[in-house]
């Protein structure tokens, strides 16, 4: 399974939700169906994809789902459903009981903006984000003690989350404020303590698209090479972003205005970011198809998606299979397994430290969690030529990475406190050590 932060797009620079939403264990899926009725009216329906064929199950309920509910698959089989009533949020548990639907209601959220957060890693913890122009909230609104609970609050308008760890602690948020987006990482287990995550310049808006708990790769859109571009980068490593001429929209020969938006990202390629294939929808005004890249290769592959693919949605397996879930009229609930070739991945080469190394300090009030962090995005001071932690990245270049080493802990830990588990956290452009160990 892959955690992602999704920015699909309907056509190109719209946003819309994902067409389908997978459990983060990969064994459940949820969607909104259409009726076969003339008003195309909406219902749950739960895919079970562990078996050994997918197949669905509709939960409707008393009435059709407005457009705007949203749909979160657990790993026990039920379907937190997010519907707003009047001026509030109500959140229930749907379940199948024999030819009916069960349907437990779990509280209401009094807010005006509420949106679910991609599956929680253990699977059965349900967070949304109440977004607002000053500050947002951050509930967990399924898997608390007595109903949905504001948990945190982050200072700014935070859209889009991905989880950083496999444990559920570390949450990844992109922030506006003060007229710039950059990503922060917000410490669960901390209070919801924040501090930055993703910042490549002062000036520059950075996003994260999709992280991977496994490899620590990360891919970003940012402005900070002039104008929007996907880059890649490792969490933990001091390495710069950078920005790959194959994954940028006018390289296609689309021929028209066209999308990247990565979707999935290959599972299990522990320490070896360069090797993960990664998975990413391409919106263009004459369709929608599929795109395979990986940080080693020197090329986006591009390839058709198979007829009714509920387009962004779809994970890999530890095997390397891409599963693609469609629904047509012939077969209403199908997935379409691609073994995708890829070409072999060099080794790679030890790089040498271009100068001496400063400490690493501490992000904000976020203190280091077992292991201290490394940048995502390099620094400008490190005496690259393309200043800000920017690098073109050609084709033909090295275009791998290498993460940092482990240090240990930090001193002021309590000496007979649990031991943290161990994950790696980026630092803030301007707290990066000057070079690469």
């Amino acid at each position: 399974m892959t955690m992602c932060a999704t920015e699909d797009v309907a056509a190109p620079g719209g946003p819309h939700r994902t067409a389908l939403t997978i459990a983060a264990d990969g064994s459940y899926a949820a969607r909104l169906a259409r009726h076969d009725d003339a008003a195309g009216s909406r219902f749950p329906e739960r895919w079970t994809l562990s078996g050994p064929e997918p197949y669905a199950v509709p939960l409707p309920g008393s009435q059709p789902e407005e457009p705007d509910s949203e749909l979160l698959p657990l790993t026990d089989g039920r379907v937190l459903i997010l519907r707003r009533v009047a001026d509030r949020f109500a959140l229930s548990l749907l379940y199948p009981t024999g030819p009916g639907t069960g349907e437990l209601l779990l509280g209401t959220v009094a807010v005006p903006e509420l949106t679910l957060l991609p599956p929680a890693p253990d699977g059965g913890l349900g967070y949304a984000l109440a977004p607002g122009e000053q500050r947002t909230g951050l509930w967990l609104v399924h898997g608390g003690a007595d109903g949905p609970e504001r948990i945190a609050e982050v200072p700014g308008r935070c859209t889009r989350g991905a989880w950083l760890d496999r444990g559920g602690r570390l949450l990844a948020l992109d922030r506006e404020l003060d007229g710039r987006t950059k990503t922060v990482v917000v410490d669960l287990e901390r209070g919801g303590e924040t501090g930055p995550l993703l910042q490549i310049t002062e000036e520059s808006n950075d996003r994260l698209l999709l992280a991977d708990p496994d490899s620590g790769l990360l891919l970003v859109r940012s402005d900070a090479p002039g104008h929007d571009r996907l880059g890649w980068g490792v969490l933990g490593s001091s390495l710069p972003v950078r920005f790959p001429d194959c994954l940028r929209p006018a390289a296609l020969p689309a021929g028209a205005p066209v999308t990247l938006t990565p979707f999935a990202v290959q599972p299990g390629q522990v320490l070896a970011p360069e090797s993960c294939a990664v998975a990413f929808r391409v919106d263009a005004a004459h369709g929608t198809w599929l795109g395979v890249w990986r940080p080693s290769g020197r090329g986006l592959r591009q390839l058709p998606a198979p007829a009714g693919w509920l387009a962004g949605a779809g994970l890999w397996t530890a095997g390397g299979e891409l599963l693609l879930p469609y629904a047509t009229d012939a077969e209403p609930c199908g997935v379409a397994r691609m073994a995708i070739p890829l070409e072999p991945v060099a080794p790679v080469a030890r790089r040498e430290p271009a100068g001496p190394t400063g400490p690493v300090r501490p992000v904000g009030a976020v203190r280091p969690v077992g292991v201290a962090g490394r940048l995502v995005g390099g620094s400008s001071r490190a005496g690259s030529p393309h200043g800000g932690g920017i690098v073109p990245d050609p084709g033909d270049t090295d275009n791998r990475s290498t993460p940092s080493a482990h240090p240990k802990a930090a001193a002021t830990e309590p000496r007979r406190a649990p031991a943290h588990p161990r994950m790696c956290r980026p630092v803030p452009l301007q707290q990066a050590p000057l070079a690469a160990r």
